[in-house]
């Protein structure tokens, strides 16, 4: 068992420890003494991305699964356990990662650990629980696909990135759902869910040991403790994706268009994210930024419309999302198009540069207010990123931005082949002046 202090923390407070147990198995916590509740989670290193094709859709398959029984539990008993404490437990699936988690009372700390320790070891994959979660899933593509504003993003993706791993949707298709049998899920399950893939990450009124102590048990007990394995490294770099250029339309009857238009932009270990948060800030990252200015506020064109980013192992996104009537489109494209080209030929004012900063670090800083939060920036940072930064060294980054890297990450990212994607009733309609 290796420990170390990653943080010390201030008056007790904020104090970030880390141990690895034998197997590589990973304990990262965060103190936060002054309040009552604790959050945990656990963070697999396996992510729709990984999945072969005859995988499709396996990784958020198994998130359903995993809630269904363990040879100690059934699906009754893992639920009831944690809201029957007033807690909550649930999970999500990314593109890189998986994570299984519960907030609780810090007095229910052990069997917060003991339950989801257990969902993650020790499932059962039964046949039967295939079969029903099945259904499930399909209902929650068909809602899915039912949002217009969730599909374009999906589609953005997906022209973005063509058919690769990373370019196909999460929750995986009617026809890769339908075909997956419980024998290919359970092979999935078997060899990704070890532990060396594995980070358990507790924030709140906590100790260190005695969380070693809880997670050291319950991975015993389900027989995954011990043996020469060390952790899986983060997953940095990777061989990148090609830019492209295209455009996709979804045909619909809406009554509003939904779009985003946008291209590849940076990896999340990529210096340069900063400088493209402060300008994401400024072009449209909330109401103050020039796109929903132009956008909305001056031309009332569209009830939404922002810009985001997003950043992968090796690769990210920069995209403008926009919602509006049919009609307007082409005027709303015109104004992202334009808006582009004035940041990349001018740049951003100084005003727009101390705007973007502090709203970069409010949020920062506000996200971080509650242990699911913070429990969630510890385990994610053991489990893809290089190192942890501590709040004040981002914070610092983020301030030391200037305006000369704000206009080399533009006119980098800003310049590449844009992609955009569609939907609402253009059947036939020529998007290709959009992007030209």
């Amino acid at each position: 068992m290796i420990s170390a202090t990653l943080y010390p923390g201030k008056d007790g407070a904020g104090e970030v420890r880390r141990t690895v147990l034998p197997g590589g198995l990973r304990i990262v916590t965060e103190t936060m003494p002054t309040v009552r509740s604790v959050a945990v989670g656990m963070w697999v290193g396996i992510g729709s991305r990984d999945e072969a094709p005859e995988h499709m859709g396996a990784t958020h398959f198994l998130e359903h699964l995993l809630f269904k029984g363990t040879p100690s539990r059934d699906a009754m008993d893992i639920s009831a356990s944690i809201e029957g404490i007033g807690g909550e437990i649930n999970a999500f699936t990314a593109k890189e990662y998986t994570c299984y988690y519960a907030r609780v009372l810090d007095e229910d700390l052990p069997l917060a650990i003991g339950v989801l320790a257990d969902v993650v070891t020790s499932s059962l994959i039964a046949e039967e629980d295939v079969e029903s979660e099945r259904g499930v899933i399909l209902e929650e593509i068909a809602m899915h696909d039912d949002d217009p504003s969730d599909v374009v993003h999906e589609q953005f993706s997906a022209e973005l990135y063509g058919d690769t791993p990373i370019g196909r949707p999460i929750l995986g298709t009617v026809e890769s759902i339908s075909e997956l049998g419980r024998d290919r899920i359970a092979e999935y399950y078997g060899s990704f869910y070890q532990p060396p893939q594995t980070v358990v990450s507790v924030a709140g009124n906590i100790d260190h040991d005695r969380v070693v102590e809880l997670v050291a048990r319950a991975y015993e007990s389900a027989g995954k403790l011990g043996g020469a394995a060390a952790p899986q490294p983060p997953r940095l770099g990777g061989p990148g994706v090609a830019q492209r250029s295209g455009i996709r339309v979804v045909h619909r009857a809406t009554e509003q268009a939904n779009l985003v238009l946008g291209t590849t932009g940076v990896s999340r270990t990529d210096e340069r994210r900063f400088a493209l948060g402060v300008l994401n800030a400024a072009l449209g990252g909330g109401m103050s930024s020039r796109l929903f200015q132009e956008i909305r506020e001056k031309r009332g064109l569209a009830y939404s419309a922002y810009s985001y980013t997003s950043q992968y192992a090796d690769t990210g996104q920069f995209g403008i999302y926009v919602g509006c009537l049919p009609s307007k489109i082409d005027d709303v494209l015109k104004i992202c198009r334009d808006e582009v080209a004035r940041v990349v030929s001018e740049g951003i004012t100084e005003e727009e540069i101390v705007r973007g900063k502090g709203q970069m670090r409010g949020g920062l800083v506000l996200g971080l207010e509650d242990t699911g939060s913070r429990m969630s920036r510890i385990g994610k940072s053991e489990l893809v990123y290089d190192e942890l930064m501590s709040v004040d060294e981002v914070l610092r980054r983020i301030e030391e931005v200037s305006s000369a890297d704000i206009d080399a990450v533009a006119r980098d990212v800003l310049i590449r082949p844009l992609t955009l994607a569609v939907i609402g009733p253009y059947a036939g309609k020529d998007f290709g002046a959009a992007i030209a």
